[in-house]
């Protein structure tokens, strides 16, 4: 069936009206992650207590104000992913370091077990135990009794500037250095 061009012409513009038109009305919606709907960039970060593999007893978020974090979930210690993960950071952590970053990672797994990981993997940063999963809840980073492989990156003021939920752990320290950069760059050059 062949349509005459007038018609072909009118059912673009009609088309092309009914996408302006819905373009106008078009409002923002959260993003969604697997784990839930996701904290709003540029707001608080939501703060925390939780114990630590390192000897530190219990560690807040609030504990770091003044410093840049990166706060990483992963599902669980000693597992290929993780331990991969985990090793990237290990390795940037003078990087880190430079831009006036720390680095916490967060598991349901006990404090013991993220000793024997630590200390196994020579990990130099801490790791906390979120053993109810109220933190990964909190961070919409919590799925059917683990967190999910998800990072966020936090400036010194508390306030959640990156979220990171499509990790691929062999690069992925990588990618948190890079965006910290443009962060502390933009963020510098705005003041």
């Amino acid at each position: 069936m062949t349509f005459p061009v007038w018609f072909k012409s009118l059912l673009l513009a009609s088309l092309s009206l009914a996408l302006w038109v819905g373009a106008a009305f078009w409002v923002p919606q959260p993003v969604y992650a697997l784990g839930g709907p996701q904290l709003p960039l540029n707001s608080p970060a939501p703060d925390f207590t939780l114990p630590s593999n390192s000897g530190e007893g219990e560690i807040s978020l609030s504990d770091y104000r003044g410093q840049w974090v990166v706060l990483y979930f992963y599902p669980q210690d000693f597992t290929p992913g993780c331990t991969l993960e985990a090793r990237r950071f290990q390795k940037d952590l003078p990087l880190y370091r430079e831009k006036n970053t720390a680095i916490l990672g967060v598991s349901v797994d006990s404090v013991d077990s993220h000793r024997e990981f630590c200390e196994e993997e020579g990990l130099r940063f801490p790791l906390l135990a979120d053993t109810s999963g109220a933190v990964s809840k909190a961070y919409s980073s919590w799925l059917s009794g683990m967190s999910l492989r998800h990072t966020y990156l936090i400036d010194p003021e508390g306030i959640l500037r990156e979220r990171f939920l499509a990790v691929q752990p062999a690069i992925h320290s990588q990618e948190v250095l890079e965006r910290l950069t443009s962060l502390q760059a933009s963020i510098s050059s705005a003041t």
